[in-house]
C-alpha cells in the first residue's frame, strides 16, 4: 500500500509518498478502513518536525484522524459495523495511508449529508469536546458555557453541539474572526468588544 512517510524531520517537503508493507488483517475488535481523507492536526506537523514521536506500538506514519470505508472486520467487532460502512476514526497514527487498522471503539459513523472529505476532520474535535465538556464536566441544558477561541476547530464544534443541546453559549474571539463566525455559524449578538483583544459573542 502507499503511505505518506516522513523522510527526515523538516518542513512539508519532508513528507514523501512511499510504497510500504501492507497492513496485517484486523485483530480482535479491530476494523480495516480504506482511507478516503485524513485530517491535518498540529500533532502531525510537530511529528513531521521531529518533535512528537509516535507512541509505542503506533503507526510510524502521521495522521490522527481519517475517514473512509470499512474493508474488513476482526473478530468480535460490535454488530453495528459492517463491511462497506462509511466511517471516520480517531487514530494513534497512520491516517496518511491508503489503509489503516482501527479499534472499533474509535469509529464514528459519517453523519448524513457530510462528505468523506469533511468527515475526516470530525473525530478529534468531536471526541475532545464531548469527553471534556459533556462526559467530564457534565454541561447540561440551560447552563451557560464560555468558550475561549471560538473560531478554532474545537471552538466552532463546541458552539454548535452546545447550542443544539440547549446550552447558553458565550464565546471569545479576536475581532478579525468575527466575520467568519457570522458567516459560518448562526450569529446572535456581540456582548462586548475590545479593539485590541477580543469580542465576546452570545450564541
Amino acid at each position: 500500500m502507499r503511505a505518506v512517510a516522513i523522510a527526515s524531520p523538516g518542513g512539508p517537503e519532508a513528507l514523501q509518498v512511499r510504497e510500504v508493507e501492507d497492513l496485517p488483517a484486523p485483530g480482535e475488535g479491530e476494523v480495516l478502513v480504506a482511507v478516503a481523507a485524513a485530517g491535518v492536526n498540529r500533532a502531525d506537523t510537530v511529528q513531521r518536525q521531529g518533535r512528537y514521536p509516535p507512541p509505542p506500538g503506533a503507526s510510524p506514519y502521521p495522521g490522527l484522524e481519517c475517514s473512509g470505508t470499512i474493508l474488513a472486520l476482526g473478530a468480535n467487532v460490535p454488530p453495528r459495523w459492517a463491511v462497506g460502512d462509511q466511517v471516520c476514526a480517531l487514530l494513534t497514527g497512520g491516517g496518511y495511508a491508503e489503509k489503516v487498522v482501527v479499534p472499533a471503539g474509535q469509529l464514528l459513523p459519517v453523519p448524513e449529508g457530510v462528505s468523506l472529505a469533511d468527515a475526516a476532520g470530525l473525530p478529534e474535535v468531536a471526541c475532545t469536546v464531548w469527553s471534556t465538556v459533556f462526559m467530564t464536566s457534565h454541561l447540561s441544558p440551560g447552563e451557560s458555557f464560555l468558550i475561549h477561541g471560538g473560531s478554532s476547530g474545537i471552538g466552532t464544534f463546541a458552539i454548535q453541539i452546545a447550542k443544539h443541546l440547549g446550552v447558553k453559549v458565550f464565546v471569545t474571539a479576536g475581532l478579525l474572526v468575527i466575520h467568519l463566525l457570522r458567516k459560518e455559524i448562526r450569529y446572535y449578538q456581540i456582548v462586548s468588544e475590545s479593539v485590541l483583544i477580543n469580542s465576546v459573542i452570545l450564541f
